[in-house]
C-alpha cells in the first residue's frame, strides 16, 4: 500500500512552537503539507510573547526541504483567529486542515476559580478553537473539503480534580467537535478530537508539583501525573513522546480518514475510542422518586447499551420505548 501524503494541502497547527503541535507540523509537512506554524511563545500559564518557537520550528521544516510559515497571533480572540487564517490565505491561497492544539493551564481548586482564572483558559482552548475554525470553515465549504482536529483531555472526558476550568473547556470541545461534524458532512468536512497523552511542558511542570514537599496534597496535577506514583511515572516518561501522538493526528487530517465526530485517546503508541453510551435503562409512564430508587441499578446497567449518532437519534430510541409500552412492565 502507497504512504499517505498531504501534497497540495495546507494545514494551520495552533501551539505549534513545541511540543504536540511541533510533532505534528512536522509530520505533516514531511509528508508535503505547506503548514502554518502558529505559536505566541508564551509560558503554559499563557503569559508573555515570543516569536522563538514558532520561527524556529517553520525554519527547520524549511531547512528539512518543507514549507512553512511562522505565525503569532493569539488564538484567544477574534481577530487573532481572523489573522492566523488570513496569513496561511495570503501565503498559500487556501486551508483544508486546521489542528487546535493550543493551549495554557491555570490550574486551581473549584472555589479558587475566578474569573481570572477561567476566562483565559476558557479564550485559548474552547473560544481558540471557534476564533481560528470559523474563518477557515467559509473556505472548507466552498471547496467543499476539510479537515478539523480538535484537542481534548481526560480531564473533561472524566473529570480532574483542581481543574474545573480546563476541564470545562475540554468538554466544550466534545461538544463542538460533535457539532461541527454534523454540520460539516454536507461540505466534505470532517472534524475529529484526540485527547493526548504525552511528555508535554504541561506534564514536566505537574511531575515538579507531585515532586515538591506536601505535594500529596497538590489536587492540581495534571491526569497522567495524578494516576501514578512519581517513581512509576518517570519510568514511564520516555515512552510518552509527542511524536508518538503525531500519527493518528495526521491520519484524522488526512482525506482518507473515514470517520468525523469521533474522539481517540491516544498515547505511547496505544490507540483507543472514547465514546458515549446510552444504557437501555428502566421506563414507567407513572414513574415516581421511588421507582428511580428502587431501580437505580437497572438504570445504569450497561449491559444493553446503544451509542447514539446525534440527538435525533437518541430522542428515536426514546419514542420507541415510549410507543411500544403503553403500560409499566
Amino acid at each position: 500500500m502507497t504512504d499517505l501524503g498531504y501534497d497540495g494541502r495546507v494545514a494551520v497547527v495552533t501551539g505549534a512552537g513545541g511540543g504536540l503541535g511541533r510533532e505534528y507540523a512536522f509530520l505533516l509537512a514531511s509528508r508535503g503539507a505547506r503548514v502554518v506554524v502558529n505559536d505566541t511563545g508564551g509560558s503554559t500559564g499563557g503569559e508573555g510573547v515570543d516569536d522563538g518557537p514558532a520561527c524556529t520550528v517553520a525554519r527547520e521544516i524549511r531547512d528539512q526541504g518543507g514549507e512553512a510559515l511562522a505565525d503569532t497571533h493569539s488564538v484567544a480572540t477574534p481577530e487573532g483567529g481572523q489573522g492566523l487564517v488570513r496569513a496561511a490565505l495570503d501565503t498559500y491561497g487556501q486551508v483544508d486542515i486546521v489542528i487546535n492544539n493550543a493551549g495554557i493551564l491555570r490550574d486551581a481548586a473549584f472555589d479558587d476559580t475566578t474569573a481570572e482564572v477561567l476566562d483565559p483558559v476558557l479564550d485559548v482552548h474552547l473560544k481558540g478553537a471557534f476564533f481560528v475554525t470559523r474563518p477557515a470553515w467559509a473556505g472548507m465549504q466552498e471547496q467543499r473539503y476539510g479537515r478539523v482536529i480538535n484537542t481534548v483531555s481526560a480531564a473533561g472526558l472524566l473529570g480532574t480534580a483542581g481543574k474545573s476550568n480546563y476541564g470545562a473547556a475540554k468538554a466544550g470541545l466534545v461538544g463542538l467537535t460533535r457539532t461541527l461534524a454534523l454540520e460539516g458532512a454536507a461540505h466534505g468536512i470532517k472534524v475529529n478530537a484526540v485527547a493526548p497523552i504525552a511528555l508535554t511542558r504541561i506534564l514536566t511542570q505537574s511531575m515538579a508539583k507531585r515532586e515538591a514537599p506536601q505535594a500529596a496534597a497538590d489536587h492540581e496535577a495534571e491526569p497522567v501525573a495524578s494516576a501514578m506514583t512519581v517513581d512509576r511515572m518517570r519510568a514511564f516518561v520516555d515512552r510518552l513522546a509527542p511524536a508518538l501522538v503525531a500519527p493518528v493526528v495526521a491520519y484524522l487530517a488526512h482525506e482518507d480518514c473515514p470517520v468525523s465526530g469521533e474522539v481517540y485517546t491516544v498515547g505511547a503508541g496505544q490507540v483507543s475510542r472514547f465514546f458515549i453510551g446510552r444504557t437501555k435503562g428502566y421506563f414507567n409512564p407513572a414513574l415516581t422518586m421511588e421507582d428511580v430508587r428502587d431501580h437505580f441499578v437497572e438504570i445504569s446497567d450497561q449491559t444493553e447499551y446503544t451509542v447514539p449518532s446525534d440527538p435525533g437519534e437518541e430522542i428515536a430510541q426514546l419514542f420507541k420505548v415510549i410507543g411500544g409500552r403503553s403500560e409499566h412492565a
